[in-house]
């Protein structure tokens, strides 16, 4: 099953927040412990901006991780929206692409398969398969049909006179449901939240509960204070 490929999230781009500027406006300065020019600083700082409480008076909520913690216990979310991470992701199927367009505030580009040559496309093997050989090899059989369906749609329409773009969008209806695709996606700190609330869990599909796992472990890195409510480990029950 060589041409079975793994997902992967790439961080290409993150909100950046100017400490300086915010402590001459406010006289506010940043928890050392947190990424002082980041978006969890950028958070704090429009909280503590409707009651202009600059001052840190409760020790309980004077780090950032405090002070988020109780922004979160509250569901007080919409502070987190003002910062927001971009991820290229590869090695995920069209199916997943269909479950995670039904998160509205994401915003999505992803290759075209009317313009982008589809012949030597990658599948994805759902997780149900990895250790499964007989439907892997199913799957192969699969992989190989739609390819050899592909190039002849192709390539008949092209020779009939149509032209690359025309005969490859006829061409992707033969293309399966793991079908690799490759996006660039972005969303606000909130809209990840209510991702993940949704996505790393037990009863979620499999593929993109593996792929909220990914987004989940590149956040925490990011913005550990913001998503340090969610547990190691899928949540949940199966039902």
């Amino acid at each position: 099953m060589t041409n079975f490929v793994e997902p992967a999230v790439h961080l290409l781009a993150w909100t950046r927040f100017d400490a300086a500027k915010a402590f001459n406006l406010t006289g506010w300065t940043v928890d050392d412990d947190t990424d002082p020019t980041g978006g969890q600083a950028l958070a704090e700082f429009a909280g503590r901006s409707c009651f202009q409480s600059w001052k840190k008076p409760r020790p309980e909520t004077s780090t950032n991780a405090g002070y988020l913690a109780n922004i979160l216990r509250q569901n007080h979310e919409s502070v987190v929206e003002h910062a927001t991470a971009t991820f290229y992701v590869t090695g995920v199927s069209r199916s997943l692409l269909t479950e995670l367009t039904r998160h509205r505030h994401l915003s999505l580009s992803v290759v075209s398969q009317r313009y982008v040559d589809e012949s030597d496309a990658r599948m994805v093997r759902p997780p149900a398969a990895d250790s499964n050989a007989l439907i892997g090899g199913l799957l192969d059989d699969v992989d190989s049909a739609a390819n050899i369906a592909y190039v002849g749609i192709v390539t008949r329409l092209t020779e009939q006179g149509m032209n690359r773009k025309q005969a490859r969008e006829a061409a992707r209806a033969v293309l399966p449901n793991m079908t690799e695709t490759r996006f660039v996606v972005t969303g606000n700190l909130r809209a990840w939240r209510d991702v993940l609330r949704r996505r790393w869990h037990v009863a979620a599909d499999a593929e993109i509960r593996r792929f909220a796992g990914l987004i989940l472990a590149e956040l925490r890195e990011l913005a550990p204070n913001v998503f340090q409510d969610f547990p190691a480990e899928p949540f949940g029950t199966g039902e």
